[in-house]
């Protein structure tokens, strides 16, 4: 009886320890399955934080290109920005396992580097505003200049029609111009074998403005041919650019008043005129002052 007493004691024993180990198993073994896929939890959002990270420092790489800048300097300081996100983006691709201190120091990296971009973009949107302030300034100027050449255009335009309108208003004019032939007693003749001058009648015109002094009239005599009627080759004046032959000539004292004028061209010694019409210049300071014509039969 005492044995059956101690068998039985000792199987509650044994029973006992069982299940003690049965619920230590049954813990370890929740505790197991606990861990493992807490780790898978924290491996995957390790795995998300790490993409979210290469994205970041991916579209960074992109954003560096389109914030390029007309400053060489900058310019150079910008791509060196770039080459650091290009490196740790590579780094991040590279790393298979990584924990959360890494991705913490990752996460902090890509703070700095977003704010040195943001850095470049608010100087290079200053540079720009500056840049655009000069070339609307620049743009000012260049229309000023214009408009002071446009001016200064009008002005010299106008001022040569001043002097145009001067000149033309100092020009003298010969007025009541009339040719004819004579004999040698004064009386006009139109026949060829008659006449023994060329009689060339005219009012030099009043004006106050023309330069007053001594002048020299000079009459060009054309025959019905072209040719011209003169006395030496040497007989001529100037007239624009060129010095060309004159028929006759007379020098006057002008005053600017009105002054009846004649001037004779002296056929004689000469071969006779030819029928036809000829044609009577007359010039005085450099310039033609009248024409007219007579008729020779």
């Amino acid at each position: 009886m005492e044995n059956q007493e101690k068998n039985s004691s000792k199987d509650k024993r044994n029973n006992l320890i069982v299940i003690i180990l049965s619920v230590i198993i049954v813990i370890l073994a929740c505790l197991f399955f606990w861990q493992r896929s807490s780790y898978k939890t924290d491996a995957a959002l390790i795995r998300a934080e790490k993409d979210s990270i290469a994205s970041e420092l991916t579209k960074m790489v992109t954003g560096y290109d389109s914030i390029r800048s007309e400053n060489d300097s900058l310019n150079k300081t910008i791509s060196f920005a770039q080459t650091k996100v290009k490196d740790l983006l590579l780094e991040v691709g590279q790393v298979k396992n990584v924990s959360y201190q890494q991705i913490t120091k990752y996460r902090e990296e890509v703070t700095t580097l977003r704010n040195i971009m943001r850095d470049y973009i608010v100087q290079i949107d200053s540079l720009n505003q500056k840049n655009q302030r000069l070339m609307d300034e620049n743009l000012n100027v260049k229309q000023q200049v214009t408009e002071v050449r446009g001016i200064n255009q009008q002005l010299e335009e106008d001022k040569k029609k001043l002097e145009q309108t001067v000149t033309l208003a100092a020009q003298l004019e010969a007025t009541g111009l009339r040719a004819t032939g004579i004999t040698a007693k004064g009386k006009e003749q139109v026949k060829s074998n008659k006449i023994e001058k060329v009689k060339i009648d005219f009012t030099l015109n009043k004006n106050q403005t023309a330069k007053r002094g001594s002048k020299n009239i000079y009459v060009r005599i054309q025959r019905p041919d072209q040719i011209l009627l003169m006395k030496s080759n040497t007989d001529v004046f100037k007239f624009e650019d060129m010095k060309i032959p004159y028929s006759a000539m007379r020098e006057v004292e002008y005053e600017g008043n009105d002054i009846p004028i004649s001037i004779y061209w002296d056929n004689s010694g000469q071969s006779p005129l030819i029928p036809g019409k000829y044609t009577v210049d007359v010039f005085a300071d450099g310039k033609n002052i009248g024409t007219t014509a007579f008729e020779v039969k």
